[in-house]
């Protein structure tokens, strides 16, 4: 894992809501992300972005996986998402709550209503997603 260093300068960077800025092609086919610029921002130290889901959930989507990085925050800005943490067990976000995942943690979502809509950010911009498939 590469993380830029603290010293490195960081510029001022706004995004507004566009719908056309949402684009299909990340790591969930289910979902569309509009990047908030903070990569940019930070040189890479940090990414944000709003995810929507575009699919209806079905459990054929649902893969067991984990992210390789030192910070990751999910907020529900509409509807509920649904994951089941390894230790943890089942979760739901529901419109204005947050979790933060730890480093590596194993995760398999498990569930989204049709406007589901959430904001992620985590560190660093660029990690590897590890499955389990």
């Amino acid at each position: 894992m590469n993380t830029p260093s603290s010293n490195e300068q960081h510029h001022f960077v706004l995004s507004h809501h566009d719908e056309a800025a949402f684009k299909t092609g990340g790591l969930r086919s289910y979902s569309s992300y509009r990047d908030l610029g903070v990569a940019e921002a930070t040189n890479g130290l940090a990414r944000a972005h709003v995810i929507r889901m575009i699919e209806p959930y079905r459990p054929e989507l649902s893969v067991r996986h984990r992210h390789d990085v030192q910070f990751q925050m999910v907020y529900c800005l509409r509807g509920w998402f649904e994951t089941e943490f390894e230790g943890v067990g089942r979760r739901r976000l529901h419109a204005g709550s947050s979790w933060v995942q730890p480093p590596n943690i194993r995760h398999t979502v498990v569930g989204w209503s049709e406007d589901c809509e959430l904001l992620e950010i985590f560190i660093p911009a660029e990690h590897e997603t590890v499955s389990d498939a």
